[in-house]
């Protein structure tokens, strides 16, 4: 029949999955391809090998046959396939990370794409990222169907490799797949054959991205799932793996997670979490050893531990857990513990009379126990100011001696607490503040909590004494390396706090980053949140106002609670709205934020500058009255507390609220104020602003030497708005100010050199916009402070200014825009 078919015409026979077929049928195919005569007949076999391809060599060493091994896709395959697909351009992110998937096979890559598609997700490297810890169908099912198709011992090694993560060591892996170490190796060569696996440094291996290790794990039957982490835990505990790396698996394996090793484990690493900062982690690891409904029977101690976690993350939980213990723990150090961590957790949901009888309670008649009364009140004190109603109750219901003598640990840390609450609320300040000083020359990092210290630290910052409290931060962060993540978030940004009210802009901005870490701005703690309303004001003090508006972007608005430490963020957002432009946003934030300090009585105008960008912004919206009010005020509190950096800075609004008449004394003894205090940003400030002041009143050389030191100091802290404003008046005074030396491209930050970089080769604001994947506001924003730094006034001077661009798609002609 192939034979009459192929005397009219060439004939074409294709057999797919040869491999599944008749071998004696495909066998007397191939012999109509034996040497004689010739029949114009094409017979493509598709073949897929398992683990050796040995019939395909042997009938084309017999025959005319060709063996022919398709290769993986290269990146330009990648590329052509994607754009036949979708029909859009590749980006390289994406072209790279495809290949990282799917090995370059064919059918993974057109499963990804498709599976992309389906979520959808664009084809760019974000979004395969973002795929990349979910399922997606088409590329899973692909996955699955040719992981299937190998051999049962290759199954059995992805399986594994999946359970275990990255970096699998051979022997691990092979001790999990139950096969010999050779043959282990020996599938895993299949796999990354098939581009689903990868070999690593130092005899480990992977699987080839983490969509892949889903689709595995998602492919494996439960139990058999539950199984392999059970084993792996234990595999990876007998050979001396850290605690961290086996948590996971004994979560994974409830049964597993229930054996005395295990639950040891498990609280270690609970312990750890906690010191981390991650206590819903911890709550996670306990809640696997404490079953619900099993609590009357499970060790005490272990109750207790989930209920110290529980009472940070799921307060009714952990009060609930840490009041079942508290008459059955063995020792009084272990019932002050829970007894503390139940204080806490009573005060932060409001219920401060509770807590007070549990004070109320305590045996006082012999030392220890005044001092562990004195250690709980102190923890009360601290947990109150996570809840305003809490701390309002507590402050009419106890009292704020600050006569102790600090001799004790315990003492320190009342003296602490209340020293901090007197000054926030300019009350009794000599007293507090002699308090405050007791606390830091008694206590040390080895003795005293590192809350203590560091509260005690933050009434000498909030009295006006920023550098003193700036050494014990430093001293405590450089010093403590036992101190919990959360708790080193907030002397981070404590310390930033400091920096910044003594103009140290970068220090301000490095211990604002670290304090925030990768943390989004829905998600931070409250700490973190202190750290945020920090770095806004340190980003507006550089002059980085496209920076400052993009960090504030991160935080939605149901986000932003009651905590006091939200009302320093609407500050500086109030701050950022005038540096905008936006006066009536400004007011609308600052005037919230007012309300809120009232509600917190922080009334101390050395605790907070609320008040100062307030009255500025009222000034900018028409309101000299209000700006005066508030200027006042402050002014006349500062005086009597005898803050002078208040003082000074109050006098300064003072000045700008009022008419001309004074307004030059006004500014001069403001001036004086603050050459004393060590605020060098408010010194510069203020002086920039007599400078203007005396050029309007006509006074042109006191203008000029006024601003002249104005101008050096700003650029000497990097406060770069404040410096170029200084440069524009000494320009109308008639001055030539030298330009500063490090003024230039090296100031700019990353973003605004590609986006000025992008405009110097002709590309529109639209065009750049979606070569960066940003929004042309953005943009626009970036180039505006690009102008401003580097002194241009517009985008025809960016190619001199940068330097030519290199050639390229980026020199193409473009229309130019201002």
């Amino acid at each position: 029949m192939v034979g009459s078919a192929s005397v009219t015409r060439p004939t074409l026979l294709s057999v797919d999955d040869a491999d599944r077929a008749d071998l004696e049928s495909i066998r007397a195919l191939v012999r109509l391809m034996r040497p004689g005569p010739a029949l114009p007949v094409l017979l493509a076999l598709g073949w897929r090998d398992r683990e050796e391809p040995a019939a395909p060599v042997e009938w084309a060493t017999r025959s005319t046959l060709e063996v022919i091994r398709p290769r993986p896709l290269s990146g330009p395959g990648v590329t052509a396939v994607v754009r036949r697909l979708a029909g859009t351009a590749v980006e390289a992110g994406f072209q790279a990370g495809c290949l990282a998937a799917t090995g370059g096979i064919p059918s993974l890559v057109t499963g990804l794409v498709a599976g992309l598609g389906e979520r959808p997700l664009p084809l760019t490297g974000a979004g395969l990222e973002a795929a990349s810890g979910g399922d997606v169908p088409v590329f899973g099912a692909r996955v699955r169907r040719l992981l299937h198709g190998q051999s049962p011992v290759a199954v059995r090694a992805a399986q594994a490799m999946a359970v275990l993560g990255d970096g699998t060591a051979t022997t691990t892996g092979a001790g999990l797949a139950r096969v010999e170490t050779t043959a282990f190796t020996r599938s895993l060569r299949r796999l990354e054959a098939v581009g689903l696996a990868r070999a690593s440094a130092a005899d480990t291996w992977s699987l080839a991205h983490p969509a892949v290790r889903h689709a595995v794990l998602t492919g494996t039957p439960s139990r058999t799932r539950t199984d392999l982490h059970g084993r792996a835990a234990r595999l990876l505990h007998d050979s001396g793996a850290p605690a961290g790396d086996i948590a996971g698996h004994l979560l994974a394996s409830p049964a597993v997670a229930r054996e005395p090793w295990a639950r040891a484990l498990l609280r270690e690493e609970a312990r750890t979490a906690l010191l981390r900062g991650a206590a819903e982690h911890a709550v996670r690891l306990l809640r696997s050893c404490v079953p619900p409904g099993r609590e009357d029977t499970c060790d005490p101690v272990l109750v207790m531990e989930l209920g110290i976690a529980e009472s940070r993350v799921d307060a009714e939980s952990g009060i609930g857990h840490l009041t079942s213990v508290l008459d059955r723990l063995p020792g009084p150090a272990l019932r002050l513990t829970a007894l503390s961590a139940l204080v806490g957790a009573l005060t932060r949901t409001g219920r401060t009379g509770r807590a007070a009888q549990l004070l109320a309670a305590q045996d006082t008649g012999s030392p220890s126990g005044r001092a562990r009364l004195q250690l709980l009140e102190a923890d009360m004190l601290l947990a109150a100011t996570d809840n305003r109603e809490a701390y309002t109750d507590l402050l009419q219901g106890v009292s704020l001696r600050l006569d102790l003598p600090g001799t004790t640990a315990e003492e320190r840390a009342l003296l602490a607490g209340r020293a901090f609450i007197a000054v926030s609320r300019g009350e009794r300040l000599p007293q507090a503040l002699s308090a405050a000083d007791r606390v830091l020359l008694s206590g040390t990092p080895l003795t005293d909590s590192p809350v203590s210290l560091a509260a005690a630290a933050a009434a000498l910052a909030y009295a006006d004494r920023p550098a003193d409290a700036a050494h014990v931060y430093r001293q405590l962060l450089e010093g403590a390396d036992a101190v919990p993540d959360h708790l080193r978030a907030g002397l981070l940004a404590l310390d930033g706090e400091a920096a910044q009210r003594l103009g140290r802009i970068d220090l301000a901005l490095r211990s604002t980053a670290q304090a925030l870490g990768s943390t989004p701005g829905a998600r931070v703690t409250h700490h973190q949140t202190l750290a945020l309303a920090v770095r806004l004001h340190a980003l507006l003090d550089r002059g980085d106002v496209v920076a400052a508006d993009a960090l504030a972007g991160t935080v939605p608005p149901d986000a932003i609670d009651d905590a006091w430490q939200w009302s320093e963020y609407l500050a500086a957002r109030g701050r950022l709205r005038l540096a905008q432009n936006d006066p009536v946003a400004a007011v609308a934030d600052l005037t919230e934020c007012a309300r809120r300090q009232e509600l917190w009585q922080r009334t101390n105008p050395a605790a907070s500058p609320w008040w100062y960008w307030a009255g500025h912004a009222h000034l900018a919206a028409g309101d000299p009255a209000e700006a005066g009010r508030l200027a006042t005020r402050a002014v006349d509190l500062a005086h009597s507390a005898d803050f002078p950096v208040a003082l000074g800075t109050a006098l300064e609004l003072l000045a700008s609220a009022g008419g001309e008449r004074g307004r030059l004394q006004i500014l001069e003894d403001a001036e004086g104020v603050l050459a004393q205090s060590g605020a060098a940003l408010s010194l510069a400030r203020t002086r920039v602003a007599r400078g203007r002041a005396l050029l309007r009143a006509g006074h042109v050389g006191p203008a000029r030497k006024v601003l002249r030191r104005g101008w050096d100091e700003s650029h000497a802290l990097g406060a770069h708005a404040l410096h170029d404003e200084a440069h524009g008046l000494l320009l109308s005074a008639g001055a030539r100010p030298r330009r500063a030396a490090s003024r230039g491209a090296g100031e700019l930050t990353r973003s605004e050199k590609q986006v000025a970089r992008l405009a110097a080769a002709g590309r529109t604001n639209l065009q750049i916009a979606e070569a960066l994947f940003v929004t042309r506001r953005t943009v626009e924003l970036h180039l505006t402070s690009v102008y401003r730094k580097l002194g241009l006034s517009g985008r025809k001077e960016l190619r001199s200014a940068l330097g030519r661009p290199r050639g390229g798609a980026d020199a193409a002609p473009a229309r130019r825009e201002r």
